[in-house]
């Protein structure tokens, strides 16, 4: 099936990640007999509504651009001109009787207009905070919630309602073939009752209409069901948390729970949740570039206090009090005006449009050779026995059930419900991943994961706990462990009392630690978990001791990046000088051999080292960084991190699924190897290098270099970046990435599959992300490739089981019209045979969970067939032996089974239809296993597969035995039952036989897809 796969390649080809405009156009323009375009394109990006949102944004920024301007100029004119007036703003009652005294359009003016002048007129940021009754230390009292939300709004933006149930109804009326069928109802319920009289000349057509609004209901409720699920997971991703200060002590809180007058906590990497004025803080640049479409970041001080909703923290924190929420900011206003331009489509969900419209093609010429072959044979019959001349109304009542047949073919043969399939599978998937701390955020990810060939990996919270703890220290020549108090007491013995006012001072007030109170009254220390440890590890060590040594005053503040790897403080001290405090990589700080050699020391022991150094200057110079040398060495510290369980054993497993983990981490080198080798990443064949060497190297070194490649360490965020783009651009492998700071985001971006830490992770980071992973844990990440081959892997076995009804039908009504002059399959028993394959099969077999076996074979690599010679030789075995049973109960079955009676056409009718359903259960019951023999496993715990495979059972006998009148059948004896039953089961028997004829793999011996011979074990089978 060459021709099929190069027409894939060549139209329905798209990368999983940014795909082009022009080859999101191709495979629109290439897809064709579409029977619901409204419900086939339902899960596609609109392009029109997407361009436009484009160009609504696009005006937007360059209305903020022009505003900024004018304000600077409205702003130079009331300094000569003092008479300007401003805008009247009127305090009503409900604003004075709650206390407030500022109207809210006022306040949302003074920070979304930059008016410098009305802030000064109300007092600065200290009177607004008098204003809206909130202070610096203590925050808002959480009694005055609902007040607030009253007054000054709540922090939301209208957004686009919920579709309702009977609108998915309305979609899937849309289909163009059952609106003929409805016609051709109505045609033969209004004929037959002229011929035949009520009731009896309205059950074919009463039969179709009914089984139309029964395909209707159940595609209706299938499709509403994926609805809440894609909701419900909406609903988690727009899940944000934020700090904030309330009755005085520090609480997370949704943004959707912001008020006007709290005090919110801002660091790298958070996007503002709502228009805000600064009160202090450090070094805070901030990215508008969502508002005005600039890149360059804006310094915010209390010159510039202004802090817009939407935008970025790229460095540094702050507090900030809140001023403006929901449709009162900028950011709500453009919110609530884009419309949704949807998600790009899948990978696969492109290819199965391509399935289709292949199908579908043939499949029409399939409907209209049988009608046609139907039509030529009645009038020939007709004009040898009555003559052309004479029409009777049955004549027309005839060609109208030929037409609904015909038409009944076309809705059988386009596969509509092939790339719904992908959706129902990656939302099924979705939904287990969520319930397994994984947040799919854009469904090509999930599916992807699957053929993801390396996993570049964090070390610290993702391969470790993230729970850490000083372990040793190293200060005044002497390296001690610290683990237990009365090892803290022994140090103290040691130090001197300066060294340790040094100690305590450099641990407390270079930090971005802070020691909070919570709402019992408990304090907690919050931070990153390398400050806490250090930090917790001060107030341990401090104990009893005199706090005088910690009297100073902050003057400035370098906060941690990943590109220094170190952070600064410095601080006036008591006497007029000024001290500077630096901590971070050890080997970065220092460059002395001995105390390299402790550094290393701590390192082989897999303990994180951060040195602590100072340096006193007499004067320094705003604008200018901390001083790169002439400090003077404080202490080592070495920071234990424990490997997570399961992470050896999740490592293992990925070796298993050809699947190479590669950590990157900004460690020294040490404790790089030695955590990678506990946890089985650092293999004897594999490499470790340093940042600044990978970086140095030609890309000739680095294609050899590349493949070995097991761990970097004391890397940049642009050293990830480049490893991820050598991967996928020399190696063609499928990278999935993790990172969890702002500068991580390039790596994600480029990524296949970028996995953001959802407890470490910044918004930057997981906004950038295509998955979050909630508990930060590697073992997670493996779960996710899992579900990811198991969508894969289900949908074609779901193509698998439906190309093989789809011959089937199509060649025995063909078949059929052509030799005997009628079809064996009437329109309403095609309706349903269309409702097995479609809604009911795609719930059996596209939400298969994962098995243990998906992980012992190699991914899918790029450009490999989706349609395997496997998938074609099961397909063609199992076609050929319906054909065969069907052909013979057609052609003789009422000679081999010793039918007579004037009824006999009827019944063996009804066998063909009862047997070719059989056929069809048992063959999806086979499609459960594409190459072991052994289906059955795992079946069992499957409720959705084994529920389905009931109801169509128990649908199918009240079809036959009760429906008769409408169905175009008659009620069979036991023994046909039995004979039904026996040739459906003849499927699982064909079905082992097919799997023991070897077939030539369309990659190599070792590929998922390819013919596996079959081992020995009863696992294997």
């Amino acid at each position: 099936m060459e021709w099929l796969e190069k027409n894939l390649r060549e139209n329905f080809d798209l990368p999983a990640k940014h795909p082009s405009e022009e080859a999101l156009r191709r495979w629109r323009s290439a897809v064709s007999v579409v029977r619901n375009p409204r419900r086939r394109f339902r899960m596609v990006a609109d392009l029109v509504s997407r361009s436009q949102n484009e160009a609504r944004r696009r005006s937007i920024q360059e209305n903020f651009r022009n505003f900024r301007v004018a304000v600077y100029v409205h702003q130079a004119a009331v300094n000569f001109i003092d008479g300007a007036k401003n805008k009247e703003y009127r305090l009503t009652e409900d604003i004075i009787n709650a206390g407030f005294s500022i109207n809210p359009d006022e306040l949302a003016s003074i920070t979304g207009k930059h008016d410098m002048k009305s802030l000064r007129m109300h007092g600065g940021v200290d009177g607004i905070s008098k204003k809206i009754r909130s202070t610096f230390d203590r925050g808002i009292s959480a009694s005055d919630l609902d007040t607030r939300q009253n007054i000054y709004g709540v922090n939301r933006y209208p957004e686009k309602p919920s579709r309702s149930f009977w609108m998915f109804v309305w979609d899937a009326l849309q289909d163009m073939t059952l609106i003929i069928l409805m016609v051709c109802a109505l045609i033969s319920a209004v004929v037959g009752l002229a011929s035949e009289g009520f009731p009896k000349g309205m059950y074919d057509g009463l039969g179709i209409i009914l089984s139309i609004l029964l395909v209707v209901m159940v595609t209706a409720i299938s499709d509403y069901r994926q609805s809440l699920q894609f909701k419900e997971l909406d609903n988690e991703k727009k899940k944000i948390f934020i700090h904030v200060t309330r009755d005085g002590s520090r609480q997370k809180i949704s943004i959707y729970d912001l008020v006007v007058g709290d005090i919110v906590h801002l660091s790298i990497g958070d996007q503002v949740p709502a228009d805000g004025l600064y009160i202090h803080g450090y070094s805070l640049l901030i990215d508008e570039s969502s508002m005005s479409g600039e890149s360059d970041p804006v310094y915010i001080s209390q010159d510039k206090p202004f802090i817009l909703a939407g935008t970025k923290v790229q460095d540094g924190s702050a507090k900030m009090m809140v001023t403006a929420v929901g449709m009162r900011t900028e950011w709500g206003r453009l919110m609530s005006t884009l419309s949704e331009g949807g998600e790009d489509e899948t990978p696969l969900q492109v290819k199965l449009n391509g399935v289709a419209t292949i199908i579908g093609k043939i499949g029409l010429v399939f409907a209209t050779l049988t009608f046609l072959v139907l039509m030529v044979r009645f009038l020939i019959e007709k004009g040898l026995t009555v003559g052309l001349s004479k029409w009777y109304s049955t004549d027309a009542l005839t060609i109208v059930n030929y037409f609904a047949t015909a038409v009944t073919i076309i809705v059988v043969a386009v596969p509509e419900g092939l790339p719904l399939a992908v959706t129902l599978s990656l939302a099924f998937a979705m939904k287990k991943l969520m319930n397994d701390k994984a947040l799919v955020r854009h469904l090509s990810a999930c599916e992807t994961m699957g053929s993801a060939g390396t996993i570049c990996t964090d070390k610290t919270g993702t391969l470790t706990t993230n729970h850490m703890v000083v372990d040793k220290i190293w200060i005044s020549e002497v390296s001690k462990s610290v683990t237990g108090n009365n090892t803290l007491e022994d140090l103290n013995s040691v130090i001197f009392p300066t060294t340790l006012g040094l100690l305590l001072q450099g641990i407390f007030e270079n930090t971005s630690a802070e020691l909070v109170k919570e709402k019992d009254g408990t304090q907690t220390v919050l931070g990153t978990p390398t400050e806490r440890a250090i930090f917790q590890f001060g107030l341990k060590l401090e104990g009893g001791h005199n706090a005088e040594d910690r009297t100073c005053t902050k003057v400035k503040v370098e906060p941690f990046n990943s590109v220094k790897k170190k952070m600064a403080v410095l601080v006036s001290l008591p006497n007029g000088t000024y001290r500077w405090f630096s901590k971070g990589a050890s080997e970065i700080i220092v460059q002395i051999k001995n105390i390299l050699d402790t550094i290393n020391s701590f390192a082989s022991d897999a303990l994180r080292t951060l040195c602590l150094a100072y340096k006193e200057v007499d004067d320094f110079d705003d604008g200018s960084d901390s001083p790169t040398s002439g400090f003077t060495l404080i202490s080592i510290f070495g920071i234990k991190d424990p490997v997570r369980p399961g992470v050896k054993d999740a490592v293992k497993a990925c070796m298993s699924a050809g699947i190479i983990v590669r950590m990157v981490t900004g460690d020294n080198i040490n404790t790089a190897k030695a955590i990678a080798k506990e946890c089985g990443i650092l293999t004897d064949d594999g490499i470790a290098i340093e940042g600044p060497d990978f970086r140095s190297k030609s890309p000739e070194e680095m294609r050899d270099l590349i493949p070995n490649i097991r761990v970097m360490a004391r890397s940049l965020p642009l050293d990830k970046h480049t490893l991820v783009t050598n991967l996928r651009g020399m190696f063609h492998e499928v990278v999935a990435v993790t990172g969890d700071g702002t500068n991580d985001a390039p790596a994600l971006h480029e990524a296949d599959i970028g996995l953001a830490m959802g407890i470490a992770g910044t918004e930057v980071a997981k906004e950038s992300a295509d998955v979050i992973v909630l508990d930060d844990n590697f073992t997670t990440i493996i779960n996710v490739a899992r579900w990811g081959r198991a969508v894969y892997i289900n949908i074609q076995k779901f193509v698998q089981f439906q190309l093989t009804v789809n011959i089937v039908a199509l060649v025995i009504n063909f078949v059929s019209a052509c030799i005997t002059g009628s079809a064996p399959l009437t329109a309403v028993q095609l309706l349903w045979v269309n409702m097995i394959m479609d809604t009911l099969g795609a719930l059996a077999l596209a939400t298969e969970p994962p098995n243990d076996d998906m992980m012992k074979r190699p991914p899918v690599r790029r450009g490999e067939s989706f349609i395997t010679k496997v998938m074609w030789r099961n397909i063609v075995g199992q076609s050929l032996y319906q054909l065969v049973v069907l052909g013979a109960l057609m052609f003789g079955g009422e000679r081999l089974l010793n039918i007579k009676g004037a009824d006999s056409k009827s019944v063996i009718n009804t066998l063909i239809f009862n047997s070719f359903v059989f056929c069809q259960v048992f063959n999806e019951i086979n499609s459960r296993e594409m190459q072991k023999i052994n289906v059955f496993r795992g079946m069992i715990s499957n409720w959705i597969f084994i529920g389905i495979i009931a109801v169509t059972v128990i649908f199918q006998v009240v079809i036959i035995e009760f429906l008769g009148t409408f169905a175009s059948t008659v009620p069979l004896s036991w023994q046909l039952w039995l004979v039904s039953f026996g040739l459906g089961s003849i499927s699982l028997i064909v079905g082992a036989i097919l799997k023991c004829i070897p077939v030539k793999s369309d990659e190599n011996a070792s590929s998922p897809n390819g013919y596996v011979p079959l081992p020995s074990g009863p696992d294997n089978i």
